[in-house]
């Protein structure tokens, strides 16, 4: 096995891509025999067969389809490498690969991540979305730069991250002018009995929630739990309850979904964590949003 010729082993995944040696040798521009004589050499040092006949076609052995899962893994990296080099600029622009939780408000998100895009030359932004114990694995992995939750990564979690508190606020509830009218102006009693949408479990602001309302003596009526703070919204924005968003963005968020704030908390308090692999941050995007947040909030800096 230390003989392995990764020549033969492309041409191997060639034919199971193609489906057959003769496609894979007009892939390649190499005569089917070619592609036969490098399989059997590639077989000879595995030491057993990766195909077998089935009737007129060739079907993969048992050791073929182990064979096909690692070279999978191997050439689509190679493949998706080619493809970036090939589409990379002669300014050698870098990617910077963010992870936001659905809990985040997009706005929010947008807000913090907007500074690393000022940058010259301007970083080009991946963008993922996804739960936060997700997003950590790819942090870990390497696979994302930054992790940006409603949350701090717990101390008891295997990953090695370092939370850097971007922004804190409370929370307004909204909900169409209509709802508002049959409810009342008595905030926070108003809420009683009202229909109510929250975040969902993997938000860090539900529990807070909850124990607000629990402290306040109000039971609303939950209609709905989101993962996604836009499905949530519009959801608001159709009537079907109110919704707790930031106080930092609940203006705006009046104005684009044309809905209306019932009254506000501090008691609830939102807050919004960039999560590194690094405790002294270095890459340039990621310290731009870092410095930003800082000159916006000294003290959530």
């Amino acid at each position: 096995m230390d003989q392995l010729n990764y020549k033969h082993l492309h041409y191997f995944w060639m034919v199971a891509r193609c489906g057959g040696v003769a496609r894979a040798g007009e892939r390649l521009h190499v005569t089917p025999q070619s592609i036969s004589t490098q399989m059997r050499q590639l077989e000879a040092v595995i030491g057993s067969p990766l195909w077998q006949r089935a009737g007129r076609k060739l079907e993969l052995t048992e050791t073929g389809h182990l064979v096909l899962e690692y070279a999978d893994r191997l050439f689509t990296v190679g493949e998706a490498l080619k493809e970036a080099l090939r589409g990379r600029p002669s300014s050698a622009r870098t990617s910077f690969r963010v992870g936001v939780t659905g809990s985040v408000v997009k706005v929010v998100a947008y807000r913090l991540i907007a500074p690393a895009l000022q940058l010259q030359p301007a970083p080009r932004l991946q963008c993922r979305e996804g739960r936060f114990g997700e997003l950590l694995s790819l942090l870990a992995v390497h696979e994302l730069d930054l992790v940006i939750s409603d949350r701090a990564m717990p101390s008891s979690m295997n990953v090695k991250g370092f939370n850097h508190l971007l922004a804190e606020c409370g929370m307004t509830f909204l909900a169409t002018a209509a709802l508002v009218r049959r409810l009342g102006r008595r905030f926070p009693h108003n809420l009683q009995g009202a229909p109510m949408l929250l975040p969902g479990g993997d938000s860090a602001v539900r529990p807070q929630l909850l124990r607000w309302l629990d402290a306040q003596g109000l039971q609303p009526e939950v209609v709905g739990d989101f993962d996604d703070t836009a499905v949530m919204k519009a959801f608001g924005q159709a009537g079907a309850g109110v919704f707790a968003m930031p106080t930092m963005v609940a203006a705006e968020t009046a104005r684009q979904f044309g809905v209306v704030a019932l009254g506000s908390t501090d008691k609830v308090v939102h807050q919004v964590y960039a999560v590194s692999g690094e405790r002294r941050l270095s890459n340039p995007a990621v310290l731009a949003i870092s410095d930003a947040a800082r000159a916006a909030a000294p003290a959530a800096g």
